[in-house]
């Protein structure tokens, strides 16, 4: 038996038999709770209140033990084991995703400051809460200063700025954090990026004291730094944010909130996986692992900055280099696909 390594909204570690075969981990009945947070009973895979029904046990059944990719399927979540690195990658339930899409509930999540303390979307539960994910690898990380000074001038008025880095370390997001005393979390394992579909950075969402969402992921920036790069204007958007803060006004419709976000696709849920074990590999020094899956994450998903581009510095490459300027160029050529809504315009933020 080795020990090996389950992530999907946790990071868990329990001991398992390879199966080379079945491309698969064979693990104890009773350690299926520390793998993956469910146990086996005679309703089916239950966790806690929840369960899952299982018409036929014995397919997930290898003599003794239980197939952990059996297992998952049976649970309706992809899966991505490397059993050559003792890795595996589990998919969120894509009810947290509808959630999020339809009903416009903002997904909870937990995340670590810099400093390792851990916050929860509620900690702000009763304030309006801009959440802007942001990145080392992109220039969006300049733009802290401009969102610290919009959470400055509305924190009176019950609003916080939610700066979270899509980056797998909190040495990569240190050096951007001078003088910024707003919340600051850090996303190790991409989990935003699955609960609320996000593709790149830097993505906006607007979220209300009551946790829902009022305006879904956006293209937003903070400053004007980037704007002959982008195009984008950070006045409009952030003119819209004070109107919503001061005196309600939401310059989308629900209808159109809800229709103003695609769902994942299952390349692009897969494609997170493997970023994944990727960034897990890159911690233990296994380049040829992180390697193998940033290169198959960005096949199943060459849309997604928060895959490829995020991808470079793991195995690297300069994110801010030619080879990204070449694969920026091709994006947009593909029209810049982008799972969210368009940059605010001057008539929407005068709405």
């Amino acid at each position: 038996m080795t020990q090996i390594t389950v992530i999907d909204d946790s990071t868990r570690y329990v001991e398992a038999t390879a199966d080379p075969e079945r491309g698969t981990y064979l693990i104890d009945e009773h350690l299926l709770p520390a793998a993956l947070g469910w146990e086996l009973t005679p309703a089916g895979l239950c966790r806690a209140t929840t369960c899952v029904p299982v018409p036929d046990v014995g397919a997930l059944r290898v003599g003794n033990q239980l197939d952990l990719v059996a297992v998952v399927t049976a649970l309706g979540r992809p899966v991505v084991i490397d059993v050559d690195a003792a890795l595996v990658a589990v998919a969120l339930p894509a009810e947290v995703r509808r959630r999020a899409l339809e009903e416009l509930r903002a997904p909870a999540f937990e995340l670590p400051d810099v400093g390792g303390d851990l916050h929860r979307l509620d900690d702000w539960l009763g304030m309006k809460r801009l959440l802007v994910t942001f990145a080392s690898w992109c220039g969006c990380r300049y733009d802290l200063p401009g969102w610290q000074a919009l959470h400055d001038e509305l924190h009176p008025d019950g609003f916080t700025v939610i700066a979270v880095a899509i980056d797998h370390a909190a040495g990569d997001v240190r050096p951007w954090l001078d003088g910024i005393t707003m919340p600051v979390l850090y996303d190790p394992n991409h989990l935003l990026t699955e609960m609320y579909a996000i593709s790149n950075v830097p993505t906006v969402v607007w979220i209300d004291e009551e946790d829902r969402i009022v305006r879904p992921n956006g293209s937003a920036f903070g400053t004007d730094l980037f704007t002959d790069f982008t195009g984008v204007e950070s006045g409009p958007h952030l003119d819209a944010v004070r109107r919503w803060v001061k005196d309600g006004t939401v310059p989308v419709s629900t209808d159109q909130a809800r229709q103003a976000v695609g769902d994942l696709s299952e390349d692009e849920v897969v494609a997170r996986l493997h970023f994944r074990l990727a960034a897990e590999a890159h911690r233990r020094g296994d380049a040829g692992a992180t390697r193998r899956h940033i290169d198959r994450a960005g096949e199943l998903a060459p849309d997604d900055l928060t895959i490829w581009r995020a991808g470079m510095p793991l195995v690297g490459d300069d994110p801010f280099g030619d080879d990204f300027l070449v694969r920026y160029e091709e994006w947009k050529k593909r029209g810049m696909p982008y799972h969210g809504l368009p940059p605010v315009t001057v008539a929407e933020s005068a709405a």
